[in-house]
Order: C-alpha cells, then sequence, then structure tokens
C-alpha cells in the first residue's frame, strides 16, 4: 500500500511541475503564489537578503509579505527532493504551523511552492506575513534596550517550549530570533528560517547546547537559564554552565566585543 502511494505521489508530481499549498486564510493568494517565479526574474519586491538563499518583501492586496526562494540543490538532492523528501519550503511551512499551535511564535505561514521538471526538483518558494518585531538578538548588543533581562528570560521560555515539545531549531542563531516589547508590557518572540528542525528527545545537554550560537555574557545566560530550566525542570547552575561551555567552544565568536 505505501509503495502504492509512493508510486501515484511521484506519477503526480511528473504532471504537476507546480506544487503548492495555500493557508485557507489566504487562498485569495494563489495566482500571486504561482508568479512568484516570474516577480523574482523580473526583480520584484525589496531584497531583505540574498545569499544560498534569497528573501524579499513583496505586496499584494495592500498587505506585505515576506518570499523566501531556496537555491537550486546539487543534482543528486534535485531527484531526492523530487521524489522522496519535503521541500525546505514544505518543512518550513509545516514548521511555522506547528510553532503556532505549540504556543512558540513565529510569522504567519502563508504558502509553499515547489517547481519541478519532470521527477527533477528545480527551487522552492515559502512565504510568510511580514513580522511586526522590529529587533533581533543581535540588536541586545547594538542598541539601548532596556528591557533587554526580560527579552533573555522571554527567549529562555520560548526555548524551553519548543524543546518541551520535542523540537530543536538546527540554525538557532542571531538573526533568527525576533522580539518586542507589546502595548500590554509583554514580551513577544518570534523564531524565523524554520526549515532546518531537530524532531525527538532534547535532553538537558543538547538543550543548553542548542543556545550555542547566541553571543552572551555571563548574566545573559543566566536569565535565559533559569526560565529554561524551570520550565523543564533542570538545574538552574548545571544549565548554566552548560550555555558558556558550549558557547566558549564556538569558534569565531565574538562576544568579548560586547
Amino acid at each position: 500500500m505505501i509503495k502504492e502511494q509512493g508510486l501515484m505521489a511521484a506519477i503526480y508530481r511528473f504532471f504537476h511541475p507546480c506544487v503548492l499549498a495555500v493557508h485557507p486564510d489566504y487562498k485569495d493568494l494563489e495566482c500571486f503564489i504561482k508568479s512568484l517565479s516570474a516577480r523574482f526574474l523580473r526583480g520584484e519586491g525589496v531584497v531583505i537578503h540574498k545569499g544560498r538563499n534569497e528573501l524579499r518583501k513583496m505586496e499584494c492586496g495592500g498587505r506585505t509579505y515576506v518570499v523566501k526562494s531556496f537555491h537550486q540543490p546539487n543534482l543528486i538532492n534535485r531527484f531526492i527532493y523530487g521524489i522522496f523528501r519535503a521541500s525546505k519550503a514544505k518543512r518550513s511551512y509545516l514548521y511555522a504551523k506547528r510553532f503556532l499551535e505549540m504556543g512558540v511564535g513565529t510569522p504567519q505561514p502563508v504558502a509553499w511552492m515547489d517547481e519541478r521538471s519532470g521527477l527533477s526538483f528545480n527551487r522552492s518558494y515559502y512565504v510568510s506575513c511580514l513580522s511586526t518585531c522590529p529587533y533581533i538578538y543581535s540588536d541586545l548588543f547594538e542598541r539601548q534596550i532596556d528591557y533587554s533581562e526580560e527579552v533573555l528570560r522571554a527567549i529562555g521560555r520560548t526555548t524551553a517550549i519548543l524543546h518541551e515539545n520535542g523540537y530543536a531549531h538546527k540554525d538557532y542563531g542571531r538573526g533568527n530570533i525576533l522580539f518586542q516589547k507589546q502595548a500590554d508590557g509583554t514580551i513577544k518572540i518570534e523564531i524565523v528560517d524554520l526549515n532546518r528542525m531537530h524532531i525527538g528527545h532534547v535532553s538537558m545537554k543538547a538543550g543548553c547546547k542548542n543556545f550555542e550560537r547566541l553571543p552572551a555574557s555571563p548574566q545573559m545566560h543566566r536569565y535565559m537559564a533559569e526560565e529554561y530550566a524551570k520550565i523543564r525542570g533542570f538545574d538552574v547552575e548545571k544549565c548554566c554552565e552548560l550555555m558558556a561551555a558550549y558557547r566558549s567552544k564556538q569558534t569565531g565568536k565574538i562576544d568579548d566585543l560586547y
């Protein structure tokens, strides 16, 4: 039965070079989503980031969205993604939905789209709403944030919720954690760049290691560790010790500049 389903999926992909899913609340954007490849070729939108992948802000119907175009994989992976494995765009969309279900902030997922040529995978696109958060983790060092302790504690709690639910972000770096202080005084945390995720049990050591790409002073580690340990039922001192130890092993770190 499983083999038959796999064969049917492969046949479907062969005859459908464009496969997409649009969130029910954004069904009116389907034509816009299907036109993304042409829009990127025309250079539409405002480039946010351009590297292996490219992010652009694009407008449609008076609203602004963030579109991420994932780079074309190598020849072998083009067939792996074309037949067996979910694309990075699809994973981003599914993980974003799951994050919101568990109460972890991330920009509202809108759609994903894969483009293929036969069974060979070409490119994929992930679309989300534009985040309202004006700051990223790095801003804790580069700007005067008078509520930084609250932000760090919120990050500790958010990370703990993810780990308790069996998710660990594999690119948990300073550019992928967004935050803002809301009108009611609470701290809003949003996690982005969700295509690479560990799924499964997250131990205390693995959980503390997940913070290793975040520059932090000893006091910053303590704020995060206190909240993280509280939710997960771990020893605070041990979490502090582990976070600092894993961070110290990072090559090219610039903590001393902060």
